[in-house]
């Protein structure tokens, strides 16, 4: 967190005054929105976290697939 408010400081605080508390916290609100990405990645994946959806998605590339036969008929 500490890092976190560094940087927000840093890249926001430092830069800038506002009239009001108002246009602080909207401006806060859009820095910490547009920062991190509001999208998350774990919806694409099948709400499964990164390291398991890349195991998943290596065991399904490397297990054979199986061909369904057809079936034979008796003459």
């Amino acid at each position: 967190m500490e890092n976190f408010f560094s940087t927000l400081k840093i890249e926001l605080v430092y830069r800038r005054s506002w009239r009001t508390r108002d246009e602080a916290e909207n401006d806060l609100f859009r820095y910490i929105d547009g920062f991190y990405n509001t999208e998350r990645i774990q919806k694409d994946l099948g709400w499964l976290s990164p390291d398991e959806y890349e195991t998943t998605w290596h065991t399904a590339q490397t297990e054979p697939t199986t061909i369904p036969r057809s079936p034979t008929r008796s003459k």
